[in-house]
């Protein structure tokens, strides 16, 4: 199953014990009280199917990035509404990461809060029970390739992007710190067998949403490219209704 299945189960147990109350016999004594709901993670499609993935070879993938100059200006974090209830399930886009990539069953409480789990952070290898959350492309990086061109809405996608399973990711604290707002070219994931993922992972992120990439990260990733053999890139391009670029 997918992480999308694991949204729903984790929904249906948060509201299972409104609806054992609902519907037991009028003798049956109160539904108790609910207390912290667990739910294991899982990944899986469901509703309608979508376009159907591309597939490309590490190499092609970078070639295809489009090329542009970055800059800043104008940006601030709060242009992208981050951590959003999109689909009113009352698990915001964190827990849903946090639920989807735990690797024991994670403790919810009613509120869909994520009080437990265990999580395994590929970028230094590590195990850990308190992650942190972050755009595998970072906003300030998005801004600089192409979003600060988009409407507020397109932006909000993009930073609550569940449709991907790249596009979001569980990672230690000190990694998160360490990598911040950098590309490719400024930072690698410290755990050398872990590069050629992230180079496919950052590459299709950037693809999906027809972000841009400067020269000196291009370089950068084609150099990865090289090493990386066989490495394959998937992604499903975000499509308009993410909201229309422009303002």
């Amino acid at each position: 199953m997918t992480m999308s299945v694991l949204r729903g189960l984790a929904v249906a147990l948060l509201a299972l014990p409104a609806l054992t109350a609902a519907t037991a016999p009028a003798s049956a004594s109160p539904a108790p009280t609910p207390g912290p709901v667990s739910a294991a993670p899982a990944h899986a499609v469901t509703g309608p199917a979508g376009p159907a993935p591309r597939h490309l070879p590490l190499t092609d993938a970078v070639a295809q990035l489009p090329g542009a100059a970055e800059s800043r200006e104008g940006y601030v974090r709060t242009a992208f509404r981050h951590w959003v209830d999109a689909d009113r399930d009352r698990c915001n886009t964190r827990a849903e990461v946090l639920i989807g990539e735990s690797r024991t069953q994670p403790v919810i409480e009613p509120t869909c809060r994520v009080t437990a789990g265990t999580w395994f952070s590929y970028y230094d290898g590590k195990t850990v029970t308190d992650p942190r959350v972050l755009d595998m492309v970072p906003l300030a990086e998005a801004w600089d390739s192409g979003a600060s061109k988009w409407t507020p809405k397109r932006r909000e996608a993009y930073a609550n992007d569940l449709d991907a399973e790249r596009s979001l990711v569980a990672v230690t604290a000190k990694t998160n710190r360490s990598k911040a707002d950098q590309d490719p070219a400024q930072w690698l994931p410290p755990l050398a067998d872990a590069r050629c993922t992230y180079a496919a992972d950052w590459t299709a992120t950037k693809l999906r949403w027809q972000l841009s990439a400067d020269r000196a990260e291009k370089a950068a990733l084609k150099s990865l490219a090289q090493e990386c053999g066989h490495q394959d890139v998937e992604y499903v391009r975000a499509g308009q209704n993410a909201g229309a670029a422009g303002h």
